[in-house]
Order: C-alpha cells, then sequence, then structure tokens
C-alpha cells in the first residue's frame, strides 16, 4: 500500500489528529518561522479546553516575532550546557538520558518500520519526534495505517507515561512565552487522547 493510498483511507477526523500531531511536532522540534507563526495566528478553536488553548495560542503567535522565538528556544531547550527543560522521555521516567525507555521505543520503531532521519542527532524519545510517530502511524506514513489498538500501544507505552507532564512542565516553565501555548495545548490534546483511546478499550 503506498502512503498516499493509506491517508485517503484515513477518517477525516484521524486525519486531525495528525495534524495536531504533527503541528505540535514541528513546533516542538524547532523555533518557528514568521510563515509557521502566521499559520499559527490564523488558528481558531470552538469552547472546548482544547479550542480556547488553540485560541490562546493564536493570540500569542499572532504578537510573537520569530527573533524573540529563537531566543525563547533557545532558553527553553538548548542553554548554557542545557535548556530549561530536557524533552526526553528517558530523562521524565528515570532522571537520566538514553536509559530503557529509549531503548523500548527503538524497538518498537524496529516493529513499525520507523528509522530516524540522517539529519536527526537527538535521541528518538524526544517530545517532537514521538508527536511525529505518531502523526504518521495514524496517517500510515510507515507503510500502513496504525490500527486503534496499535496506536494506543504506542501512546500508552511511550507518549502518556510522560507528555502530559512535559507540556505542564513547559506551561510553567520561567522562559515560556509562545511556548506556554503551546503547552497548553499539547496537554489539552494529551488528555483527549488518553480518554479516547481509554473508551475504546472499555
Amino acid at each position: 500500500m503506498n502512503v498516499a493510498a493509506a491517508i485517503a483511507e484515513v477518517p477525516q477526523e484521524d486525519r486531525l489528529r495528525a495534524d495536531l500531531y504533527n503541528y505540535l511536532g514541528l513546533m516542538l522540534a524547532g523555533p518557528p518561522d514568521q510563515l509557521l507563526l502566521d499559520q499559527s495566528a490564523d488558528l481558531s478553536g470552538d469552547e472546548t479546553d482544547l479550542g480556547q488553548a488553540i485560541n490562546g495560542l493564536a493570540r500569542v503567535a499572532k504578537i510573537t516575532k520569530p527573533k524573540a522565538v529563537r531566543t525563547e528556544y533557545n532558553a527553553l531547550f538548548i542553554g548554557l550546557g542545557r535548556g530549561e527543560l530536557l524533552p526526553f522521555a528517558s530523562y521524565y521516567l528515570t532522571g537520566f538520558l538514553n536509559e530503557k525507555p529509549l531503548a523500548n521505543l527503538r524497538a518498537t520503531m524496529a516493529d513499525f518500520g520507523m528509522t530516524r532521519a540522517n539529519d536527526v542527532f537527538e535521541p528518538e524519545d524526544n517530545i517532537a519526534s514521538l508527536m511525529e510517530m505518531m502523526a504518521g502511524m495514524i496517517v500510515g506514513r510507515f507503510g500502513r495505517v496504525a490500527s486503534v489498538a496499535e496506536q494506543q500501544t504506542f501512546f500508552n507505552a511511550h507518549i502518556s507515561t510522560w507528555a502530559t507532564h512535559y507540556f505542564n512542565d513547559l506551561q510553567g516553565a520561567k522562559s515560556s512565552i509562545l511556548y506556554a501555548s503551546i503547552g497548553a495545548v499539547g496537554l489539552a490534546f494529551m488528555e483527549i487522547e488518553k480518554e479516547a483511546f481509554r473508551m475504546s478499550a472499555s
């Protein structure tokens, strides 16, 4: 099955889920440029917690400049020696980088035919990479569309164990301005995904 055919088979609701995972991955992988800030400023949400978080993000993106968000990104994730936050599952779950959560993820990636891009040098359990992987599973970017059960297994094993804590920390980080809004969107989305998978399992 080619990727285009797989994406065509994915229901609209799941394509929207994948789009949000992709968006979070893109925003967390590096500081957004002016085009991505403009696209973020045009987002709009409904009255749900997620919708309100998206509206808040849009308001902040509207007044954010690329230079300012680069400074914010560097303070949060790079810093002198290290940034304010370490966005890795291993660190959040064990207190150290490159630990068992990363080994477990690499085993899952191998089973699903996922490989790290040649130009990516950070460990694969980075939050941005996990958002991208989840999006790819939903739309079949890795060769086939993952079943709901497979999505749930991946989410429960590699994302839900720590992403809620991470997005909460991102909201509260002292250097966070735009990224506090991204944290709010991520947190609301993770809660929706947890509940949806819980309901599908029952």
